[in-house]
């Protein structure tokens, strides 16, 4: 695999880091993810490490080096953070109620055989841009997007609508996540895969954002817009997290019927488990204490100086 890779969290004006970002790779795969600890709840910095930890010690785990089947995998991991976060909440007395509980967003992306394979839950976004435009991106679950969705509201707006913030979905909440089926597209020469947070794309335009990537490289371009992102929001700028690759790689050969997501069009490309109860739903405590113990030992073996 040939790319180039830039990765920046910025503080922001908030008083501490609720980002979190992380990625790692073998000789055939590499996998990203960018977490964002929900402000309004306690230890939201706590959810979004616990959930970059969970899904980096399944990639560990299983990636052999290739995953076997990425659907599954992003499917299942992401559900057992929302189950980990919950366990370690009640473990730990982190929140005096659910209401308060430790919160976070997350997106997660698997790059393997010329293809990007992707899942999220909340508003942390991934987009692929592919020469200047953007051929897809993630669809919030907020409000607001659903008034977009619905042709109720333009995109333009939505930065300065009161509901904005509000999410439908997230992990750590009350409700398990509606895990999203695993979209995926088939990766051309210099196109970008990039994850972020909301404190960076909530500031910027569409325009803005293909603007400031055009013609330039990533290490150039992206903190150039963080900065900017910085500048658009004011005293009110949110931590600011981007993980990106520029993919360098010549494409795999297509398949009989296109892969790439149309950027106005619901996927084709999904498999469903709307009809398959999560396997997270069914773990116990001693099931979710063994998974805690795998990654710690993951992030051991990977990180020797850590405790």
């Amino acid at each position: 695999m040939k790319y180039s890779l830039f990765q920046d969290s910025r503080l922001g004006k908030r008083p501490y880091q609720q980002d979190r970002l992380a990625h790692w790779r073998t000789k055939d795969a590499l996998f990203l993810v960018v977490a964002d600890g929900m402000g309004g709840h306690a230890h939201g910095d706590v959810a979004a490490q616990i959930t970059v930890d969970c899904l980096g010690s399944a990639f560990h785990n299983e990636a052999k080096p290739r995953i076997p089947d990425p659907d599954i995998f992003l499917y299942r991991t992401i559900g057992r953070a929302h189950a980990m976060i919950l366990h370690q909440t009640q473990r730990q007395g982190l929140a005096q109620d659910i209401a308060s509980s430790p919160r976070t967003t997350v997106v997660a992306c698997l790059v393997q055989d010329g293809y990007a394979f992707w899942s999220f839950v909340g508003d942390s976004r991934l987009y692929v841009v592919r020469d200047g435009r953007i051929l897809t991106r993630t669809r919030d679950h907020t409000p607001v997007q659903m008034l977009i969705d619905a042709g109720r509201m333009r995109e333009e707006a939505a930065a300065t609508h009161p509901d904005r913030n509000k999410l439908l979905q997230c992990l750590g909440g009350p409700r398990p996540p509606r895990v999203e089926p695993t979209a995926h597209a088939r990766l051309l020469e210099d196109d970008i895969v990039l994850l972020c947070s909301d404190g960076f794309w909530g500031p910027l335009t569409q325009r803005q954002l293909l603007m400031g990537l055009l013609g330039k490289e990533m290490k150039k371009s992206l903190p150039e817009l963080i900065a900017l992102a910085e500048a658009r929001a004011g005293p009110r700028c949110d931590n600011i997290s981007v993980l990106s690759i520029h993919w360098h790689d010549k494409a795999v050969p297509a398949p009989v019927e296109p892969l790439t997501v149309p950027m106005d069009d619901m996927p084709t490309d999904l498999k469903d488990f709307s009809a398959t109860e999560p396997d997270f739903m069914h773990m116990t405590d001693a099931d979710i204490e063994r998974q805690i113990d795998e990654i710690k030992k993951a992030l051991k073996k990977n990180d020797p100086g850590r405790k």
